[in-house]
């Protein structure tokens, strides 16, 4: 009698469909629109921000990594700023910060002053991964917690198509940088929908200093190999989506950049794919669904080999929902990894996901213009197989799928 009375009738934090629950999601996910529309809108218009500054594709792409650079420098201390003065308020100074430059960016006159600004933006938005995921975590129930991540990830999904999909017919019409300021005017009124939905956490108080859990974090190899997904995967997929509007451009596809745009539409595949990626690691496990994404990933790029417009739809599809499946698998599991420290764990898992972005979808650029598209797709396929390697390496450490601490 005694022990069933001291058994917690029910887990801590917002339950699965009830109204806290439902607007912590949706506040999310307003976050994940905001941000990641303002951090990839000009993926979506790249070829026109290069014959507008007279610039070539690399040093183009340089306006997506410039932001990514920042925001994988800036996250591990916006999580310390988290622990410090709480996940909500952090998560409103992030976005605030980043939607004043977002609606800078396009006033800037020269690439160095769009870098920079994209730079500042890119810190700003440091904030939100480092700070989103855990936040969820803290506030529902540990059973809806994988679904929960899957959700907002597929919010970061939205906010990434958006981005790239309202800027390049925009763009296509009045220049890239009427494109970049309608999406910087939505993405404030996303940023105003968050601030009214977000509830206030329950209760936690100021955490511990973030210098020691990120040290052991670095060292832990459970975690190392999540961060490994993190920076092989988003690299690869970046740099499709970095380079594609540039080859579509040109013979044998010759395709304008706004209807270019709606190849972003793929992007909904990943909508899709996180929420059920992040059922189905729940259900049989999270490697064995990280593993399959990771080759549903592999697939797409091969499909975009042909000089096929068909195939290459088809393959940004299988791309983007493999990629995202993956990320919300490895994203979730480090918080279930790490027991303790979760926001340096998380903001850990950040950095090396968009120091990918950073510096693998720049440097890709290097591939494209020496070998063409073949030569990215080889490279690309190459960051596949070693993530893959890397998490079956892993496999014997602990039960597949179900660890719970570091």
């Amino acid at each position: 009698m005694t022990g069933a009375t001291a058994r917690p009738a029910v887990e801590p934090g917002h339950r699965r469909g009830s109204r806290e629950y439902r607007r912590l999601v949706v506040a999310l996910l307003l976050a994940g629109v905001a941000t990641f529309a303002q951090l990839y809108a000009p993926q979506g218009v790249l070829p026109l921000v290069a014959s507008g500054l007279h610039v070539d594709a690399a040093s183009a792409a340089l306006t997506l990594s410039a932001a990514t650079l920042g925001l994988a420098v800036a996250a591990l201390p916006w999580s310390v700023a988290a622990d410090r003065f709480g996940r909500r308020r952090v998560l409103l100074a992030s976005l605030a910060g980043a939607t004043v430059a977002g609606l800078a960016a396009p006033f800037c006159s020269d690439l160095p002053t769009l870098l920079g600004v994209r730079l500042v933006e890119g810190l700003a938005l440091g904030g939100v991964p480092a700070t989103a995921v855990t936040y969820l975590t803290e506030e529902v129930t540990r059973s809806a917690a994988a679904v929960a991540a899957g959700t907002y990830v597929s919010g970061t999904t939205l906010g990434g198509l958006f981005g790239r999909i309202v800027a390049a017919p925009v763009a296509d019409v009045a220049g890239w940088r009427a494109g970049l300021l309608v999406v910087g005017i939505a993405s404030a009124l996303a940023v105003a929908g968050f601030a009214l939905l977000a509830p206030v956490p329950r209760g936690r108080g100021v955490h511990a200093s973030a210098a020691r859990p990120a040290l052991r974090h670095l060292l832990a190899p459970r975690l190392v190999v999540l961060y490994a997904q993190a920076f092989l995967l988003m690299g690869g997929f970046v740099a499709v989506y970095n380079y594609l509007g540039f080859r579509l451009e040109q013979p044998p596809f010759s395709v304008r950049p706004g209807l270019t745009a709606l190849l972003f539409l793929a992007y909904l595949a990943g909508t899709v794919s996180s929420p059920v990626a992040g059922a189905a690691a729940a259900t049989v496990g999270r490697r064995p669904v990280l593993v399959a994404s990771t080759a549903v990933l592999a697939l797409g790029v091969l499909l975009t080999l042909p000089p096929v417009l068909p195939l290459v739809v088809c393959g940004l599809v299988l791309l983007t929902a493999g990629f995202f499946g993956a990320h919300a698998v490895a994203a979730g599991w480090v918080g279930a990894r790490a027991t303790t420290g979760r926001a340096q764990a998380s903001s850990l898992y950040n950095v090396a996901y968009y120091a990918g972005s950073s510096l693998i979808g720049w440097a890709a650029g290097g591939a494209f213009l020496a070998s063409g598209w073949a030569g990215l797709a080889l490279l690309v396929l190459a960051l596949a197989v070693v993530a893959v390697v890397w998490a079956l390496l892993d496999a014997g450490r602990g039960i597949p799928g179900r660890e719970g601490s570091v």
